[in-house]
């Protein structure tokens, strides 16, 4: 599974007493799936090869019962996990600032800024939003995902910016995680996109799988083993060739927001993966710039998390938070009004 994930929950539960030891029910959307690989979708700290070690030697059980990494996993199966030794090192704390929209002593929101890696995984072991959070919280974060993701309750992709929810305890980040989950949470992010979407809004219904050939890609597909996705999108402001759109998650597959704005034949911005390039400059709004007064507009897929509602893991109460548009989507839309205006 990528380190590109638009919104994916990760619910280890911790046995108490036992921080080697983990336990996971699975559910419905893991159906299906090969007892490695699903144990590796949630166990991200540890190689592949590591967890298919484990199973070997009997470290992962199947309703009280040892298996094969082969086994096709069923719902509501109870797999227990004694978790190898990990092969690098803890992230060190890093005092890295971050922009806290809402913090209590159960949870904290944080604004994530783009060009940040949530948690430390191969080729990016410091730098990352958990690296921060070490320095900020020190022991006040929830360890259930490990301490490679403290308090960890969803991922956001690396240049993906915007709100993003932490736990600071086990229980809250067990209740978090159940909302997402069940689909309680509710999520909206805003996108500036190429082309014009033909509704003022609309859902967009396209059921995903992983890329048959490139591993870190998704696509639309109506396989048998593609899995429901559905967003909802409402067109914010309109202009020449581009739209301001909001967008509302209603499941949470891997780049959904990207490959259903793409699958409508409207890509995100300066998104390489699914929209052909990595950048946008102010030559794209107008051609009449010349090369030497170009300016990058977008250096990242111009994708923002604006918003995030749940309910309190312990008071039971909503909390919403809402992180500003950042200031490089900000300036393109300035220029797109100048520009690329709707007579």
């Amino acid at each position: 599974m990528s380190d590109d994930i638009d919104d994916e929950i990760v619910e280890p539960i911790p046995h108490p007493g036992h921080r080697d030891r983990v336990e996971l029910l699975v559910h419905i959307k893991g159906k299906g799936q090969r007892l490695d690989q699903y144990i590796h979708y949630y166990l991200q700290d540890y190689s592949r090869t590591d967890l298919q070690d484990a199973i070997k030697n009997g470290s992962v059980t199947v309703n009280g019962k040892p298996s094969k990494a082969s086994y096709k996993v069923r719902n509501d199966d109870a797999l227990v996990v004694l978790l190898p030794e990990p092969t690098h090192s803890l992230p060190q704390p890093e005092d890295i600032p971050l922009d806290i929209l809402y913090e209590d002593e159960c949870v904290v929101l944080v604004n994530k800024p783009w060009n940040m890696v949530v948690h430390p995984a191969k080729g990016n072991w410091s730098g990352t939003l958990v690296n921060a959070l070490q320095y900020r919280f020190a022991q006040q974060l929830a360890l259930g995902n490990g301490a490679l993701r403290a308090g960890i309750v969803h991922r956001l992709d690396k240049d993906t910016s915007g709100v993003i929810l932490v736990a600071k305890d086990d229980d809250s980040l067990r209740t978090c995680c159940m909302q997402f989950e069940a689909r309680k949470v509710f999520k909206e992010y805003i996108a500036i996109v190429a082309g014009e979407l033909d509704r003022d809004s609309d859902y967009i219904e396209a059921a995903m799988k992983l890329h048959p050939h490139d591993r870190i890609k998704m696509i639309v597909s109506k396989d048998a083993d593609a899995k429901e996705a559905v967003s909802y999108y409402e067109v914010l402001e309109r202009f020449k060739g581009y739209s301001l759109v909001k967008v509302q998650p209603k499941t949470g597959r891997t780049h959904q927001i990207r490959v259903h704005l793409q699958h409508v034949g409207c890509p995100v911005l300066a998104d390489k993966l699914y929209g052909g390039r990595n950048q946008f400059t102010l030559r794209d709004i107008d051609p009449k710039v010349s090369a030497e007064n170009d300016e990058i507009l977008l250096a990242r897929q111009s994708l923002h998390a604006h918003r995030l509602r749940f309910k309190h893991p312990k008071k039971g109460t909503w909390i919403e938070a809402e992180a500003p548009l950042p200031s490089d989507m900000r300036r393109t839309l300035e220029l797109l009004r100048l520009h690329r205006p709707l007579r």
